[in-house]
């Protein structure tokens, strides 16, 4: 069925207003898209990471969550839900359970990416009926803006603060999604918000009603540990796709499929400069830091129009 924006809004939420999250924040955000694509007859498990999204949507005995909701460790995320689709899997066999229930964590880049790997890729190897969702905002910023492995090179956080010995993180990111991709699992998808949030959406729906392990990555920007003003959060996400430094694309089968290309690729720095945490890199001496990056985006565009058999820019 074709995406109707209008319709899809019309569903009763299932993450309830309240919630303590910041005002542009894109965990809430994501959260909701992605549980606006389930049906609604649906009923769903949620897991959740300790994370900001965990502590702001939870805090005993009040819930913005209207499924089922389990929180779990900062480490062990993956772990929890897979064991729960295995419990109704043989409760379901018995003819214990009648309800259709769909499986989806949650968690940031700190829980996913480092903490969580170890069990969202035993999670994924096992092929367990679940969605993993991970909500990239590049830091731990829960416990302080800390660097985790997704933040980008050059960052200015509280454990890679800039200074005359130091010009932010000088590690460059990891790439999760081409790491999950490798797990040959059937399907892996990169977005974020853009326009209509048609993107998001159908992703979601894809991975949610794909037989066996999905995986999300969706870049989910913090006004916080970013510094930007909360009204920008969708240009944010727009400028990262438009750059490239958030390219859009999913693996289906092991297929590489693009899902959107910039009419014009804006330079990098069009993204940096709209965020405080980036602020030093427009200093003379630090403008090298830029072209690294720049070049670093270049290259990971150019491979990936290539897995997706995608014409490369001339």
């Amino acid at each position: 069925m074709a995406y109707n924006f209008k319709k899809e809004m019309e569903k009763p939420e299932r993450l309830t207003g309240g919630h303590r999250m910041c005002a542009g924040c894109g965990a809430p955000v994501a959260v909701r898209g992605v549980l606006r694509a389930l049906k609604e007859e649906d009923e769903a498990v949620i897991c959740s990471a300790t994370s900001c999204l965990e502590v702001s949507t939870f805090l005993y005995p009040y819930t913005a969550w209207k499924d089922s909701f389990i929180h779990s460790a900062f480490e062990n995320a993956a772990a929890t839900i897979s064991g729960a689709q295995t419990a109704y899997k043989v409760l379901k066999k018995k003819g214990k359970i009648d309800e259709s229930y769909k499986f989806i964590a949650f968690g940031g880049d700190g829980g996913t990416y480092d903490i969580g790997f170890q069990s969202l890729s035993g999670a994924m190897e096992r092929g367990h009926d679940m969605v993993y969702v991970c909500y990239d905002n590049e830091a731990y910023m829960n416990t302080g803006i800390q660097r985790s492995s997704a933040t980008p090179i050059g960052a200015d956080t509280t454990t890679t603060p800039i200074g005359k010995e130091s010009a932010g993180k000088p590690q460059g990111r990891k790439d999760l999604t081409d790491v999950i991709s490798a797990h040959n699992v059937p399907y892996v998808a990169q977005t974020t918000f853009m326009g209509n949030f048609k993107d998001l959406h159908e992703k979601a729906e894809k991975a949610i009603y794909t037989e066996g392990a999905a995986f999300l990555n969706i870049l989910a920007p913090c006004p916080r540990g970013w510094r930007y003003e909360g009204e920008d959060l969708m240009e944010m996400c727009k400028l990262a796709v438009e750059t490239c430094y958030w390219p859009l694309f999913e693996v289906i089968n092991g297929e590489w499929k693009l899902s959107y290309r910039p009419k014009v690729k804006l330079p990098v720095e069009e993204f940096l400069k709209k965020q405080g945490r980036f602020k030093h890199l427009f200093k003379p001496e630090n403008r090298y830091i830029i072209d690294r990056i720049q070049k670093d985006v270049d290259l990971k565009w150019e491979r990936l129009l290539k897995r997706c058999g995608e014409e490369l820019d001339k």
